[in-house]
């Protein structure tokens, strides 16, 4: 018998209702209070179980839902808080912690694994103590019940919440390990009262990483023969996803634990453990539907998938589901309603994947389907047939030129193309730029948005865009940098704008993914053959570019970026479609150059966040990182000066890939590193130049003369003048001019008085 699972569901709302419940519950509107927040909560809560009881799904995930964080949710259950919000409780103490209040700064947050989900970092030191508060699930445990779901409790499990946690004195997380699985266990004996028999599924993704790998294994056995002694009627399941676990699954296998969720998905080499598990008493829980990506599954093929699982351990009882959580996934194609149908037929959102998982369950286990499930199967059987051949999708031309690629990189070295860039552009010592963004102030939007409803007409709009780039290019001359940009008025979000000019782009209406809280993104869908079919930057580039002598800056995503934050095929190869967004940049660039513009940014922001979690996958994505990336600016002249950006500040680990690279300049972030980070640049002998970010854009104060300089000094105490670029960290999008202004005024100020040394 094969029965089905669901990892764990979207919360957000089909229609972002928790988000509008949320932010309105901040700001104290009318009509927002505590109770109609928890009302809201109730019924996203008993919406979704419903949306998978139709579906059949076998468990059900119950306490998967979360006002901000699963992880918060932990920390909050287990008294984990820290000691600045230790005065506070309930939703206070909550959203404190994860937005901080006026006594104290928000617990950190970082990216769950290599998902554009964000996390709160738990927050430990050698005097954490831990005192279990387990209203919140027993509670959702009961109105499940209560609404006839027989629920799978969801927590994260204490192997991992102490890996991914941070302390603030320097001492080891695991030193709580023992005090912290008291309360775990605590926690099981109150949730063995609530019913006869009850799934606990226990969440340690980070044993699909190579993550302190021979520390963490033994502990497996040590922890979970603890917690599976705890009470008869739990049985845990010991769920990974996003990757292989294979040695996990031989510790686990060594313990009482019930059942292990293995991503087959994510992670081929799982099959390898499918041995140990026919051999064990454990119950495999196969993750077969993609959770992070939103293509329609060919459920032809998804069924003998099942089967060949099923013989390779020896025809036991299993469970089919997700991958992984639907969080990473939009709700439902419900409310799409301008995308292309042939388009939307290929698509499945978590609402859709449930049917999916109804679907195979039943022909795994040679079942009749009925009359709505036959429709969905027919449906599903033609959207594998038009995926096949669609002049949509395949493009004869692009895979044509790919075929025929003869030039991979720029013809000349960096240290002759430096020579003759420094000549050309006539830059000096410490030259001085911006990341590339100026505030998008409400007007602007306001703008786009009367431009795009029909509202305004082209020549209205346009004349907004260039009174926009005036405003900008006039501050920078008065202000004296040195190269500058035009502010990028015209565009919404990095990867959209570009992708809106880019054939084998879709994008839905309400196809909202939780980021972190109340944050949601809307990723585009990157369904086919790309290629740009004309210049995407190159009207308003010249039009920045005529209204001054300065060297005007211009402004690209990079294809690994593209790539990474969007929703991509799943029929081709990441690094060849990778290769076809190169030659999208590839065409601009070289239109960029032939209209006059010498300085050109490929901003990978997303670059470090592709990185695969085992160092065995690392060489091949960094060797089509990289090699996208150079084929990208391959069309640069030795003249034209190629900059990127990278908004991330670890680089020990990639700095050789990131010299691989051969950008120009590279800009980064190190305003709150002071020079640290530039440290590895040096011992590694980095030969090219370097833009180390000088102030905070993250922050709203404006840095002073004496701080900035004092920021150039130490930087010049690691690399010489000469290798040295002066720029914020980041992009200034989502500043005020307020605090733009003031703050570039004092940076060139502090360059004139360095220069002056």
């Amino acid at each position: 018998m094969i029965k089905s699972y669901v990892l764990g569901f979207p919360r957000i709302g089909e229609k972002r209702e928790l988000k509008r419940a949320l932010e309105g519950f901040w700001a104290g509107k009318e009509g927002f209070s505590e109770e109609n927040l928890q009302e809201t909560a109730k019924t996203l809560r008993q919406r979704h179980w419903k949306y998978q009881q139709d579906a059949g799904i076998s468990a059900i995930s119950v306490n998967d839902f979360s006002f901000y964080d699963l992880m918060l949710d932990n920390i909050i259950a287990f008294g984990a808080t820290p000691p600045r919000f230790a005065n506070l409780s309930g939703l206070e103490q909550y959203f404190a912690c994860s937005r901080g209040n006026k006594n104290g700064v928000a617990m950190e947050m970082t990216k769950w694994f290599n998902t554009n989900y964000h996390y709160i970092v738990p927050e430990l030191s050698s005097e954490s103590k831990f005192s279990l508060k387990a209203d919140k699930i027993l509670n959702e445990y009961k109105e499940a019940k209560t609404n006839g779901v027989k629920g799978k409790v969801n927590l994260i499990g204490p192997i991992t919440f102490l890996a991914l946690s941070k302390t603030t004195d320097g001492s080891c997380p695991f030193k709580h390990l023992d005090a912290l699985v008291g309360e775990y266990k605590k926690l099981l004996e109150q949730i063995s009262k609530l019913d006869d028999e009850i799934l606990v599924q226990f969440d340690e993704p980070i044993f699909v990483t190579d993550k302190n790998e021979s520390d963490l294994l033994p502990l497996i056995t040590k922890v979970y023969n603890e917690l599976t002694g705890v009470a008869s009627n739990i049985k845990i399941v010991f769920a990974t996803y996003f990757e292989h676990a294979i040695k996990a699954v031989s510790e686990v296998a060594k313990t009482k634990i019930y059942g292990i969720a293995l991503d087959f998905i994510h992670g081929k080499r799982n099959f390898e453990a499918l041995e140990t598990i026919k051999n064990s008493h454990l119950t495999l829980f196969a993750g077969v539907i993609d959770g992070r990506n939103i293509w329609k599954s060919n459920i032809d093929e998804k069924v003998k998938l099942v089967r060949e699982i099923s013989e390779k351990i020896g025809g036991k009882d299993f469970y089919i589901g997700t991958s992984c959580s639907l969080l990473h996934v939009p709700y439902t194609l419900k409310y799409e309603e301008n995308l292309n149908p042939e388009i939307k037929s290929w698509l499945s959102f978590a609402v859709e994947k449930l049917d999916e998982i109804k679907i195979i369950t039943k022909l795994a286990n040679g079942e009749k389907l009925d009359e709505t499930e036959a429709k969905i199967y027919e449906e599903n059987k033609n959207a594998v047939k038009t995926r096949a051949t669609s002049k949509l999708i395949h493009s004869e031309s692009v895979q044509n030129r790919i075929k025929n690629l003869s030039k991979f990189e720029r013809d000349e070295k960096f240290e002759d193309r430096i020579k003759i860039q420094r000549e050309t552009l006539k830059y000096g010592i410490l030259p001085t730029t911006t990341i590339g963004s100026f505030p998008q102030t409400v007007d602007l939007r306001v703008l786009r948005q009367n431009f795009k409803k029909g509202e305004i007409d082209a020549a209205a709009y346009e004349a907004g865009i260039k009174k926009y780039i005036d405003h900008c290019v006039k501050f920078q001359e008065d202000i004296g940098l040195d190269v500058l940009v035009h502010g990028e008025p015209e565009r919404n979000d990095m990867v959209e704008y570009f992708g809106e000019q880019i054939s084998g782009y879709a994008f839905s209406q309400n196809g909202w993914v939780q980021s972190y809280g109340s944050r949601c993104v809307k990723p585009p869908l990157l369904f086919g053959d790309v290629s740009r079919p004309e210049p995407m930057t190159v009207k308003w580039m010249k039009y920045a570019q005529s209204i001054t002598k300065h060297v005007m800056k211009g402004m690209l995503t990079g294809p690994v970026t593209m790539l990474n934050w969007s929703f991509v095929r799943d029929d081709l190869s990441r690094s060849e479609v990778a290769k076809q967004l190169a030659l999208c940049i590839y065409d601009e660039i070289a239109d960029l150059q032939a209209a006059g513009i010498r300085v050109i940014q490929v901003d990978e922001a997303a670059f470090k966040e592709g990185y695969p979690l085992r160092a065995e996958n690392i060489p091949a994505y960094e060797k089509f990182a990289v090699d996208c990336f150079k084929l990208s600016v391959s069309s640069a002249e030795a003249k034209t000066q190629i900059h990127t950006h990278m908004c991330y500040s670890e680089f020990n680990d990639i700095i050789k890939t990131i010299e691989a690279m051969d950008a120009d300049v590279i800009s980064i972030e190190t305003a709150r590193s002071g020079n640290e980070l530039l440290k590895i640049f040096k011992a590694v002998g980095y030969k090219q130049e370097v833009g180390p970010g000088v102030y905070d854009i993250h922050s709203p104060r404006v840095p002073s003369v004496e701080e900035i300089v004092a920021q150039i000094k130490a930087l010049l105490e690691v690399l010489p003048k000469e290798q040295l670029w002066i720029n914020p960290d980041c992009g200034l999008k989502t500043r005020k001019w307020e605090e733009v202004e003031p703050s570039l005024k004092n940076m060139v100020e502090a360059v004139k008085i360095v220069r002056g040394l």
